[in-house]
């Protein structure tokens, strides 16, 4: 049964849709009937709707007849901003960064989150598929589908796959076009961006990987930084804390693939400083011409519009000042202390220029400031009007290497606060009558490059008059052979106890060979896993898959692996099952550990283990399978401790660690394999 029936054009706003056999136990729409419609509405988002019945819905539907929980207050002020022709036009680049396309974009989000029931939702989808921007469109899908009562079990489609331009370079864009118009098949070799006479090229393939750019993207959509409480349902909770943590982890990843590839760690950014990196992005939007470049050596300049470089100086004193004191002032004059484990979480929301800051006024927008005076250093007083740079989209600000110096500039930020905080206790680390007594890795941990093949159709212009050619590009990725660890601990308290295990691992030695002190180690350590566990009396052990990790997820399916499904589950009436894939928060699976080299790279790699009842937020943490370490967006986060715990505070002493029963450290070295 196909996804629309309308009984009548005329009454298809009342009517539609009619859901028969498709429908779930609540009456609504079935999961399979949803997929089918987000797959519908972001398949060639440029071109004409192809599904024949939502288009016809996009041109008879009344956004306004539909059922919302604000009374229609969010749908009447967009389609007035519509009828009054305010809304950016089609076919012209969009980013978030730009405050009128941010508030457009989200004026469609606010529509899609208020609507009632997934006629609404849907309806208003194919209404505004035609008539708004199509980046404002997007990313406005994207975000109701993350966060809407709806869509918990809808997948979003690989955005690679949805907006190929943001994610490939123009290189294999012109080929796909040539290929499109001469109809003929073919499968394009990508290449990183730049050559081997720039050093940077040795780690392209991190902060171009799709997977990255797709974890980074998806982060910002779960945690936004326009996350308003008073519009929404419910509190993001630790969101200024997620935002630290996920940076920082980015940051250190980023620092280990650089050693892995002879480099030193990345240098902060500095304001008064010239930026040495230039970046060529062999990008393009899909209208709107080529990202800017920047040359090397380029000194910092005001961004008429935007900021001065004092500006920058100036909220970052503020910002320092606050830490030193150990509190933030708050609008109202109040004093919002610091000096305790939620800090971080405060600190956190001012850096992002969250709406939860404080202070917005004084502290000012630091990070997304930062991100558009960075983008715009190709062309700072718009003499040659160009287009946004990669760093004002979060699809593509990892592939400029700056984007680590920036982060590594705000990280230390956040590390001066850390540091600030009193360090941890023996009693606060122990965890009386359990002891690690051993760790062992199943298998030699080695890393490789494969080929991975993504789809193309939606980068090229077509007709549906014409038939697609099957057109894709072959993208080098780093990946590794799968691994267990298998940790051994005795319980000496006589009963079942819960336990949460944490594991960290971080270069042994710098890039001149040279031992890593403990306490930079742990400021370096990056999560490979945590989980809760129990406990029986005696010997215990506990063997974990790399690939259970919760700070990765797999790939998603391609775009056309979802439709496949969706119309085999519509067609024969059985459920859709993805899952699996539901939660696109991690990172890719394929980074858990870093590339390494030839010679092999040793980590320090640490098992601790904490009391699971001490550290539970939420009960039966043990049973859970869903938990993901980069947020918990849309309920209470599981974790009593802080992010890092217990290596995100500063070690004075590393033997009140290493003399502790519940810690175990090892050794592991990571080879890394040119030919697979």
């Amino acid at each position: 049964m196909r996804l629309l029936v309308l009984c009548s054009l005329v009454a298809a706003a009342a009517a539609w849709p009619n859901f028969d056999m498709m429908a779930d136990a609540s009456g609504g729409a079935s999961d399979a009937q949803k997929q089918h419609d987000v797959n519908s509405v972001l398949w060639k988002v440029y071109e004409e709707i192809r599904d024949p019945q939502l288009k016809e819905l996009s041109t008879v539907f009344d956004p306004l007849s539909g059922q919302y929980d604000d009374d229609g207050v969010a749908i009447k002020r967009l389609m007035k901003e519509l009828n009054d022709h305010r809304l950016l036009q089609q076919k012209h680049w969009f980013s978030l960064f730009n405050t009128r396309q941010r508030e457009e974009a989200l004026m469609l989000y606010d529509v899609l989150e208020h609507a009632s029931d997934w006629a609404t939702f849907a309806g208003n989808a194919a209404y505004f598929r035609i008539r708004m921007n199509e980046g404002e469109f997007v990313y406005a899908i994207y975000a109701a589908i993350t966060h809407s009562e709806l869509t918990h079990d809808v997948v979003l489609p690989p955005l690679y796959e949805v907006t190929p331009h943001l994610f490939t370079n123009n290189e294999v864009i012109q080929e796909a076009y040539h290929a499109k118009m001469t109809q003929t098949p073919c499968k394009i070799k990508s290449h990183f961006t730049g050559s081997k006479s720039n050093p940077e090229q040795r780690v392209a393939y991190f902060g171009e990987d799709i997977g990255m750019n797709t974890h980074h993207v998806t982060w910002h959509l779960e945690f936004p930084f326009w996350w308003d409480d008073s519009h929404e349902n419910h509190h993001i909770e630790r969101k200024g804390e997620n935002f630290f943590w996920v940076h920082h982890q980015l940051t250190v990843r980023f620092d280990a693939e650089r050693l892995s590839n002879h480099l030193d760690p990345v240098e902060e950014l500095h304001w008064d400083d010239v930026i040495h990196e230039g970046f060529a992005p062999h990008t393009m939007y899909k209208y709107g011409g080529y990202f800017p470049s920047r040359p090397d050596n380029v000194k910092f300049e005001d961004v008429d519009g935007v900021a001065r470089v004092r500006d920058m100086l100036i909220l970052e004193s503020r910002i320092r000042d606050a830490i030193a004191h150990g509190y933030f002032t708050g609008k109202d004059g109040s004093i919002i202390s610091i000096n305790d484990a939620h800090g971080i979480d405060v600190l956190g929301d001012v850096i992002e220029s969250s709406l939860y800051s404080p202070n917005p006024g004084y502290y000012g927008a630091l990070h997304n400031t930062a991100h558009v005076m960075l983008g715009r250093q190709g062309d700072p007083h718009g003499k040659f009007d160009l287009p946004p740079g990669v760093l004002e989209h979060f699809e593509t600000a990892t592939r400029d290497p700056a984007f680590f110096r920036l982060h590594k500039y705000m990280d230390n930020i956040f590390r001066e606060h850390k540091d600030s905080l009193t360090p941890y206790t023996k009693q606060e680390l122990e965890f009386p009558g359990v002891a690690v007594d051993s760790i062992a890795v199943s298998n030699r941990l080695v890393t490789h490059f494969e080929d991975f093949e993504y789809n193309l159709i939606n980068a090229v212009d077509d007709t549906p008059e014409i038939n697609d050619v099957p057109i894709s590009t072959i993208v080098p990725r780093l990946n590794h052979n799968d691994f267990t660890l298998d940790i051994g601990v005795t319980n000496n308290n006589g009963n079942e106890v819960s336990a949460t295990v944490r594991i960290f691992a971080w270069p042994k030695y710098d890039n001149n060979g040279v031992l890593i002190p403990f306490n930079e180690g742990r400021w370096n350590a990056i999560e490979l896993d945590k989980f809760w566990t129990k406990l029986a009396p005696g010997a215990n052990t506990i063997t974990r898959s790399s690939k259970a990790s919760a700070v990765t997820v797999p790939d998603i399916p391609s775009f056309k692996t979802l439709i496949d499904k969706t119309e085999e589950a519509l067609s024969s009436g059985a459920a859709l099952h993805l899952e699996d894939f539901v939660s696109g928060l991690g990172l890719p699976n394929r980074f858990l550990i870093p590339k390494g080299n030839t010679e092999g790279l040793t980590f320090h790699l640490v098992v601790f283990l904490s009391d699971g009842d001490q550290d539970a937020a939420v009960d039966g943490l043990h049973d859970s399978t869903t938990f993901n370490h980069y947020g918990c967006a849309d309920g209470k986060y599981p974790d009593n401790r802080p992010h890092g715990y217990p290596l995100d505070r500063r070690v004075d002493d590393e033997r009140i660690f290493t003399t502790a029963t519940n810690y175990k450290d090892v050794d592991v070295t990571v080879f890394h394999v040119e030919d697979h």
